[in-house]
């Protein structure tokens, strides 16, 4: 297996380098909604018993109704994470893998140990028929490349008259329904959706997302994942925020983005992509830009493979809107 990637929400590692207990630190390394809602009345009975089925009966009923997928009920799955784990079991032994490039690491990472090919690419007609599966990140991390729906729906059908499937994750896609495609996976066989429950309602740490396709895909990753995959409480709070008004989240992210922005404006910093729950920087010292950062007690993600580059998420609010500007000031890398 190839080395683990450092991924964002890394505090206990930067108070190992950097001092500081957790509660000290300001993590603006993820793209997770800063502010969690409010966790709905739980019965003491999903915590009590096995997850029943008419738990995830409901679950699935509401996430359907969310992501707009028609006669497709979402298969719930503890984090899109342990879907990706599973994707090598849907292509076939020794084809090639196209990764719409850079993005998530985790995908390459995972088809690289299987034994796969993988082919990191950046434009549609990059796809060739050897490819038995494509992933497109979309909205995209780190960078926020998008693709209209209408372009990612040619692309499955590309695929599919060579047998090829195309799996779009859509972990950001809340706050931008338009790019979805989960409308037309029912009629597109080989069209996969992966769904993140977490950053939108700032609750990554109950581990949970949705898988959308064809039955025998979900099928295929329902006896991978075993019974009793996901939580009691997981699929309760689930039914019970994707059932109610989203608005207000929807909202409190705008203004929090619109707060981070303001304060990269500020400091002169440029701005080359991102979506509404982060904003990815240039500056020719990112990493010690970073540094400094963590010296004041603030994590921000830096990548291995861009070094002039720096993601920064979403404060909680104005007074780490303040904290970040005047860290910002006083790191001095003019």
């Amino acid at each position: 297996m190839s080395a683990p990637i450092v991924h964002g929400g890394g505090v206990t590692e930067a108070v190992a380098v950097f001092g500081g207990s957790p509660e000290d630190w300001l993590d603006l390394s993820t793209g997770i909604n800063p502010n969690p809602v409010a966790l709905p009345d739980i019965p003491v009975s999903a915590w009590h018993r096995l997850p029943d089925r008419h738990l995830v009966d409901t679950a699935r009923s509401a996430a359907a109704g969310y992501y707009r997928s028609g006669p497709i009920q979402p298969l719930p799955v503890p984090g899109t994470q342990s879907v990706i784990q599973l994707l090598p079991r849907l292509a076939a032994q020794g084809g090639r893998i196209a990764i719409f490039a850079p993005t998530y690491g985790e995908y390459a990472r995972v088809f690289a140990a299987a034994g796969f090919r993988v082919d990191e690419i950046s434009t549609p007609d990059q796809l060739t028929p050897d490819h038995g599966l494509a992933v497109v990140v979309n909205p995209n991390n780190p960078t926020g490349r998008t693709y209209p729906p209408a372009d990612l729906v040619g692309m499955a059908k590309r695929m599919q008259a060579n047998g090829g499937l195309l799996l779009v994750d859509e972990a950001f896609g809340d706050m931008q329904p338009g790019l979805s495609v989960v409308p037309s996976v029912a009629s597109h066989g080989n069209l996969i959706v992966f769904r993140s429950f977490g950053k939108f309602f700032g609750l990554a740490g109950l581990r949970l997302g949705f898988v959308i396709a064809a039955e025998s895909v979900l099928s295929a990753f329902q006896e991978w994942l075993g019974p009793w995959a996901v939580s009691g409480p997981a699929l309760v709070t689930a039914a019970r925020l994707m059932g109610g008004d989203t608005q207000a989240v929807g909202a409190g992210i705008s203004q929090r983005k619109a707060g981070l922005d303001a304060v990269l404006r500020q400091a002169e910093l440029t701005v080359i992509g991102g979506t509404p729950l982060f904003a990815l920087v240039e500056h020719d010292r990112a990493s010690d830009l970073h540094e400094r950062l963590c010296h004041a007690r603030i994590l921000t993600r830096k990548f291995s493979y861009a070094p002039f580059w720096l993601r920064i998420g979403l404060a909680p609010d104005v007074v780490g809107d303040t904290r970040l500007a005047d860290a910002l000031r006083n790191a001095d890398l003019a």
